[in-house]
């Protein structure tokens, strides 16, 4: 997977976001809160990617990319403080994790709502894998405008191969997909597990396997578990 990547020095914004901001952009909750509070140190507004400070002309659904920085305060972030942040500020964010002498890149795909053109539409987060803070930077893909530019980010986070002529939106659509199968196979799986009765251990098993195929119709990696049909 992708890391991180070398931005122009005029697109430095180095401004601190102060917690608050995103707390009353985003009408959060107490708990919700609290999981800025034990999980983010500090929110940077690092670099802004917009037409005069990168080159590169704006799209219609990328006016601007923001790179922000979270340092964090454990090992782990909850991917709904990032979920939070991107509907708190209304252009598609790339994040820099810091933890440590560690670091790495993730996104949400990021568009215009087709119902309310001032609305934004957030999917789950992409993720690259964690890399020391002194590697160097990768030079940004090469792009003929801003929306190019997002893309071709966005395309080297996804995992797993894109179908025959599949478009971004709808390759996201189905990785969702395949995630949200792969969590109910799991659900699947214990309840399985659980199970003493006979009769419904082979009801579940049935369960399973139909999941395990639509999940394979997706695109999604199925792997066999000898220990399910026991």
């Amino acid at each position: 997977m992708t890391g991180c990547f070398e931005y122009p020095k005029a697109a430095r914004f180095g401004r601190v976001v102060p917690k608050s901001k995103i707390y009353d952009a985003g009408g959060l909750s107490t708990k919700q809160r609290q999981r800025f509070v034990d999980q983010v140190d500090q929110i940077s507004w690092a670099y802004k990617l917009a037409p005069e400070t990168i080159n590169l002309a704006a799209s219609t659904s990328v006016p601007e990319i923001q790179v922000f920085e979270l340092r964090m305060r454990g090992s782990d972030i909850d991917y709904e403080v990032l979920q939070a942040i991107d509907r708190a500020i209304p252009f598609p964010i790339l994040f820099e994790l810091r933890k440590g002498e560690e670091r790495r890149l993730v996104a949400a795909y990021k568009r215009p709502s087709d119902a309310d053109a001032g609305k934004w539409v957030v999917s789950e987060h992409f993720a690259a894998d964690w890399e020391p803070v002194d590697k160097p930077r990768k030079s940004l893909p090469r792009a003929l405008d801003l929306g190019g530019l997002y893309d071709k980010v966005l395309k080297e986070l996804i995992s797993g191969a894109p179908l025959e002529g599949e478009t971004l939106q709808d390759r996201v659509s189905r990785v969702e997909a395949i995630r949200a199968k792969e969590r109910e196979i799991e659900r699947i799986k214990s309840r399985l597990a659980r199970e003493k009765q006979f009769n419904k251990k082979v009801a579940i098993n049935a369960e399973l396997r139909a999941a395990t195929a639509e999940l394979k119709q997706l695109g999604g990696r199925v792997t066999i578990d000898p220990a399910a049909s026991k």
